[in-house]
């Protein structure tokens, strides 16, 4: 390959590196070129499968700073699938051909900068689709909404209960102020005869009308 052809080749893998959101790297020993289309299709537009130099992408790895999360992993054939779309989505189409087609061998990775591992890339493949996690977000924050809303509306019935409990119990309390207060002196005798004692005038008369009855 000429000079200007690696350089270029260079050029166009830095920029791989630096606008996917991931590279899957792989050992292809055993594919044949109708399993590598097989792959490709099965990857869809998740991510594409391309056959590299190891020496030339080193180099590219170098110039966009992944040298570290790559390094020991380019060695032997090598194929990196550059995910373009949902990470989970790649890892899944890669790990489901890699079981149905033991010849595809996982190497590791790097996934928003930060290096994966056969093992972790695996782990990655069992989880929920972007689009399932985002609908699954977009459901608990509706219902976190739901549930504010419903505290919210409920403020003011319960500050209107609270409101009218207050009111009862001071009506309560200046009903109790307003009664009169029971006498301090000793209860009257319900044993006492109805009728009143005799007056002294009344004596007398009752005196006198016995007196003339004797002088008859």
């Amino acid at each position: 390959m000429a000079r200007a052809e690696k350089v270029a080749a260079v050029a166009e893998l830095t920029e791989r590196f630096q606008s996917s959101s991931g590279a899957v790297l792989a050992e292809y020993r055993g594919l044949t070129v109708a399993q590598m289309a097989e792959l490709r299709h099965a990857l869809g537009e998740q991510a594409t499968f391309s056959v590299v130099k190891n020496t030339l992408t080193k180099l590219a790895a170098a110039d966009a700073g992944l040298a570290a999360e790559l390094d020991g992993l380019l060695s032997g054939p090598s194929a990196i699938a550059f995910v373009k779309g949902d990470v989970v989505e790649a890892a899944k189409g890669l790990r489901d051909f890699a079981r149905a087609n033991p010849a595809l061998v996982i190497k590791g990775g790097v996934i928003d900068g930060k290096s994966m591992s056969p093992a972790e890339i695996s782990k990655l493949a069992e989880l929920e689709s972007r689009e399932v996690l985002l609908a699954m977000l977009a459901g608990a924050m509706k219902a976190s909404m739901a549930n504010a809303a419903a505290t919210l509306n409920a403020l003011p019935v319960q500050m209107a209960r609270l409101a009218g409990a207050l009111q009862a119990k001071r009506e309560g309390e200046d009903g109790a102020a307003g009664q009169p207060a029971a006498p301090n002196g000793p209860a009257p005798d319900d044993s006492a005869p109805d009728d009143p004692a005799p007056n002294d005038d009344a004596v007398a008369v009752a005196a006198a009308a016995d007196e003339n009855q004797t002088e008859e």
